[in-house]
């Protein structure tokens, strides 16, 4: 698969779908990478060129060195369009993603037609939550983590349900490598876009999950209110709502992007 050089990272992405039509690009959340869209692939490259990237310090993107900044991750984003030749595209980014998203259409709104927020937050947790996480990851990688990561990522009764689903998001997880997490781990604890979030003007969609723990359906309802003009989805599902509510997830998103 393809790599991009930019000036101090290296990412991975894949570019599919119909060639001529708009591209949608999909950010993957902390402690994961690019496969965790794969339930939407089919359907979306339907209508979309659908470009997938693993965010620097993920997947096969390389791993820079010191913490990282939200405003990091919207660069890498705007140098893959600028190598790829991509004036404006749609943008929908989960968790981790959703701050890059965020972080792009107060910076870089010409960039965006429209964008796509899930499962995110305009402040995603607070230093206390953070730090302590980071202090375990350092010390036990992140398989210290991930058990209770799975457990807020997707529901008791969907992991019940769909064992198999469970251990591959558990496995995407655990081979995050644990510089690039606690590297983007730095990146989210400091961005706060609480009081700015109101600027965007951006056409956008909120998707939240009612079980959601991290960031919660009240965090969406939050961006929804905020953003002029903005939808707003409620899934019955936890973090990961893209894996747990699939077919609906990939619905609102097609459906609000072709509207």
């Amino acid at each position: 698969m393809p790599f991009a050089e930019l000036t101090d990272a290296r990412l991975h992405y894949e570019l599919t779908g119909a060639g001529g039509a708009p591209t949608l690009v999909l950010s993957n959340s902390l402690g994961s990478n690019f496969r965790m869209w794969e339930p939407q692939i089919a359907e979306l490259s339907r209508h979309f060129q659908v470009l997938r990237y693993d965010t620097r310090g993920h997947g096969q993107s390389s791993i820079p060195e010191g913490q990282y900044t939200v405003e990091q991750l919207g660069r890498d984003v705007l140098g893959l369009l600028d190598q790829l030749r991509l004036d404006r595209v749609h943008f929908c980014g989960l968790s981790m993603g959703g701050s890059t998203g965020m972080w792009l259409a107060l910076n870089a709104p010409q960039r965006l037609r429209k964008l796509v927020l899930c499962n995110t937050a305009a402040k995603i947790g607070t230093p206390e939550i953070w730090n302590p996480r980071m202090e375990l990851v350092r010390s036990g990688g992140v398989k210290a983590i991930s058990s209770g990561v799975l457990s807020r990522w997707l529901s008791a009764s969907f992991r019940a349900k769909t064992p198999d689903v469970a251990a591959r998001v558990l496995d995407m997880l655990e081979s995050t490598d644990t510089a690039g997490y606690l590297a983007n781990c730095a990146a989210i604890r400091d961005f706060d876009a609480r009081q700015s979030v109101g600027s965007i003007r951006v056409p956008a969609l909120v998707i939240a999950g009612t079980h959601d723990v991290s960031t919660t359906a009240a965090d969406g309802r939050y961006l929804a209110e905020q953003i002029p003009g903005a939808r707003y989805v409620e899934l019955d599902a936890a973090h990961l709502s893209n894996i747990e509510q699939g077919a609906l997830f990939t619905a609102a998103v097609r459906d609000f992007l072709l509207g």
